[in-house]
């Protein structure tokens, strides 16, 4: 099998293949490329009251979470993670259902309550929302097969300015 004809089966048939996997990535990445800019996808930061150090202690943010009925924090383990933000004057307390918990770190007062969105997307972007290993068994042979796309689509492209050199060369010998 000629090489030209071999490049166009590869192109063809790896991009069949990708079709869908590269269509999550790519819708997932427009939006995470947007979620500062959505409070759709992510809760716009709000400033508490003051940028001093914190004067309410993990023990009280982890109480003022458990009163917000839509997060269900009933134990440490429902916080998936806690972003203090000394410089605004605020904590996000992430819980393991996906709501955003804002709180004043001087005052302990809940400054807002959001559902958080992308951290699914993101997610859902390098595959681990349907397994663990999803990342390497469809994101990674996605991502190869990509790139043998790029390689051959430039193969493809440059070859007839290629095959016209040639044939201008074996012209001009003769």
């Amino acid at each position: 099998m000629k090489l030209s004809v071999l490049n166009r089966k590869v192109h063809y048939w790896g991009s069949i293949i990708i079709t869908i996997p590269l269509l999550l990535v790519i819708a997932t990445g427009i939006l995470l490329l947007l979620k500062k800019d959505s409070r759709w996808i992510q809760p716009s930061a709000v400033t508490g009251i003051s940028a001093d150090i914190p004067a309410v202690s993990f023990t009280q943010l982890y109480r003022i979470a458990q009163s917000v009925p839509q997060a269900k924090i009933n134990a440490w383990p429902d916080i998936k993670r806690i972003d203090i933000q000394p410089g605004k004057g605020m904590a996000k307390i992430m819980a393991s259902n996906n709501y955003e918990i804002q709180i004043d770190t001087k005052t302990g007062k809940i400054l807002q309550v959001e559902y958080r969105r992308s951290d699914v997307i993101e997610s859902l972007h390098d595959g681990t929302y349907f397994h663990q290993s999803a990342k390497y068994l469809v994101s990674l042979p996605t991502g190869i097969i990509l790139l043998v796309l790029l390689l051959s689509g430039v193969v493809l492209f440059f070859q007839p300015f290629w095959v016209k050199a040639r044939r201008r060369q074996k012209q001009a010998v003769q």
